[in-house]
C-alpha cells in the first residue's frame, strides 16, 4: 500500500523527467536552426526549435518531431541529421516544464501544443509534405495529432499501447486505470489514423516492453509496418542498420 501511494504521488516525476531552461538560454546546435517562442497567455509559452537542411533550396517538407520524456530539445537534437540530410526541416517543441516551455502539465496541453505546431507547419507546407514523428512518450502525442490532421506519414519509435496499459504491465498488483493521471491512449488514436504508419520497436526495450507495443499490430492497416529491431533497446535504435536503412527509404519517398 505504501509503495502504491508513493507511485501515485510521484507519478509526474517518474513520467516527466524534464529539464527547464532560463528564457535567455541560447542553444548551440551545429545545424542551422531558429528558436521560436509562442506566447499562449500571460503566464504560459511554447518553445519550438526549427532545424533546417544545409541546402535550404531543396527542402522537401517538414518533420514534426515529438520527443520523449527526458530533458528537453537539447537532448534530441542529435537525431536531427537523420532527417535534414534528406532535405526535411525538423520542428521540435518542448512540453510544459521542458526547456523554455512553461505552464501547467496536463495531457490536453500536450495535444493542444501539438496542434499549434501543426498549424504553424500548415502555413508553409502542404499536408503531403508533413511527417509526424513520435519517440517514446511523444508517440502518443504524434498519434493523437495524426488522428485528426492531414499528413504524409506517421512514424513511431518505441511506442506504447497506452500509458495505462504500460503502468499495468510494470506494476500489475495496482489498479492502473484509476491510479494513473495520464492516459495517452495511443491505441484509441491509432484507430482513426488514415495516413501510412511505420512503427519501430526493439526486442530488448527495458522501458517500454516489446510485448506492450506489439499489441498495436492488430490496429494497423494492411500497408502499415511494424518493424522489429532485434536486440534493440529503448534509446539505441538509431544505431542499428535496419532502422537507418528503413528510415532513409521512407524519407526518400
Amino acid at each position: 500500500a505504501l509503495i502504491g501511494i508513493l507511485l501515485w504521488t510521484f507519478q509526474d516525476k517518474l513520467l516527466f523527467q524534464s529539464t527547464a531552461l532560463p528564457p535567455e538560454y541560447q542553444y548551440n546546435f551545429k545545424e542551422p536552426h531558429r528558436d521560436v517562442i509562442i506566447r499562449l497567455n500571460e503566464k504560459e509559452q511554447l518553445s519550438v526549435v526549427e532545424f533546417y537542411p544545409a541546402d535550404t533550396n531543396r527542402t522537401r517538407g517538414v518533420v514534426l518531431y515529438f520527443h520523449g520524456n527526458r530533458d528537453n530539445i537539447s537532448h534530441y537534437a542529435q537525431f536531427v541529421p537523420s532527417f535534414t540530410k534528406h532535405g526535411y526541416e525538423v520542428w521540435m517543441m518542448d512540453y510544459p516544464g521542458y526547456g523554455k516551455s512553461t505552464g501547467q502539465v496536463t495531457e490536453q496541453r500536450f495535444y493542444s501544443d501539438a496542434m499549434i505546431l501543426y498549424k504553424m507547419a500548415e502555413k508553409q507546407f502542404q499536408p503531403d509534405s508533413i511527417i509526424f514523428y513520435g519517440k517514446s512518450l511523444g508517440t502518443g502525442v504524434a498519434t493523437e495529432l495524426a488522428s485528426h490532421a492531414g499528413g504524409k506519414r506517421l512514424i513511431l519509435e518505441t511506442p506504447y499501447y497506452s500509458i495505462t496499459s504500460l503502468a499495468a504491465d510494470r506494476f500489475p498488483i495496482y489498479p492502473a486505470s484509476t491510479m494513473v493521471n495520464y492516459k495517452f491512449p495511443l491505441n484509441e488514436f491509432l484507430s482513426f489514423v488514415q495516413m501510412p504508419v511505420t512503427i519501430f520497436h526493439g526486442t530488448e526495450d527495458a522501458v517500454i516492453p516489446y510485448s506492450n507495443a506489439e499489441q498495436l499490430r492488430s490496429l494497423l492497416k494492411s500497408k502499415d509496418e511494424f518493424i522489429t529491431i532485434k536486440e534493440g533497446g529503448h534509446n539505441d535504435l538509431s544505431t542499428f542498420a535496419l532502422y537507418q536503412q528503413k528510415l532513409d527509404s521512407l524519407l526518400r519517398l
